[in-house]
């Protein structure tokens, strides 16, 4: 929620927000490593297994950006320039939960596994259960903290906010229909129920941070979004380039997924820029 600036009182981020975040952010790390790193060894070092390799490279490069998303926001020291990232991550990490359980039959549970592999299954189901949690509680902590919000320093330029307006609807609705329908979505690469799924808790995210840049209308207030949306784009480019045969390239939703690459590096690279002016 976007508040008003309260007798020139300008609300902090609170210690306990700023904490979660960094501790959020090492664990996105930590599940970068085994999926952009390791796309091609799911089976044994990560928490179900990945076909094809692309899939767990988008993942990864998903979850690294959210690092750059994470410790952006948890370095700022007032809520309207970090809180971008706590309804995004909230949303991702709740509607991973739900995928989760509905999948659960397809996870490194049995004993049949390796006792390394079952112990990150384990570790992925109890972090995916408790953050929700705890964001939602610091979250009302953050809301009933004193103050409220500077001016808007460095407004959106209209194309910005229009292009972003669009990737909110489109990101937003691809989002739910991979999670309704993952594998009769049109997709540039081959999907199961469970990774379209856990692809469509992504874009889904992407939806709602954009929708929240939208109505944040600021630049200053949209730096750790722009930071990961720039890391987003050029992660995300380097998995195409790793992995170029899992890639449908003549498709019409190879096309369109790459128009969402290149609109996602503009805005980030342009939100970047305009968030150093004073």
């Amino acid at each position: 929620m976007v508040e008003s600036n309260v007798a020139g009182v300008e609300r902090r981020l609170t210690p306990g927000m700023r904490r979660m975040l960094m501790a959020a952010g090492v664990l996105v790390a930590l599940a970068g490593i085994q999926l952009f790193v390791f796309s091609e060894r799911t089976d044994r070092f990560f928490a179900w297994t990945i076909e094809p390799p692309l899939t767990a490279s988008f993942l990864g490069a998903s979850y690294w950006a959210s690092v750059l998303f994470q410790f952006g926001a948890a370095r700022e020291r007032l809520w309207a320039n970090a809180r971008i990232a706590v309804p995004t991550v909230f949303v991702f990490t709740t509607v991973t939960l739900i995928v989760t359980l509905v999948h659960l039959d397809r996870f490194h549970l049995g004993s049949e596994f390796e006792l390394g592999t079952r112990f990150v299954t384990w570790v992925w189901i109890g972090i995916y259960a408790l953050v929700p949690v705890i964001m939602a509680v610091l979250w009302l902590v953050q809301t009933r903290q004193p103050g409220g919000d500077p001016p808007r320093a460095v407004p959106l330029a209209g194309w910005v906010r229009t292009l972003t307006a669009i990737q909110a609807v489109s990101f937003t609705g691809m989002g739910i229909a991979l999670l309704a329908a993952p594998v009769s979505v049109a997709w540039p690469w081959e999907l199961t129920p469970l990774t379209g799924r856990a692809v469509g808790a992504w874009v889904l995210s992407l939806g709602v941070a954009a929708g929240h840049a939208v109505l944040e209308n600021c630049f200053r207030r949209l730096r750790p979004a722009a930071l990961a949306y720039t890391g987003l784009g050029v992660l995300q480019i380097w998995a195409l380039i790793r992995f170029p045969a899992d890639f449908d390239w003549s498709s019409p939703s190879g096309v369109i997924y790459l128009l969402f690459l290149a609109t996602v590096l503009v805005v980030g690279v342009t939100g970047l820029l305009q968030s150093r002016r004073r």
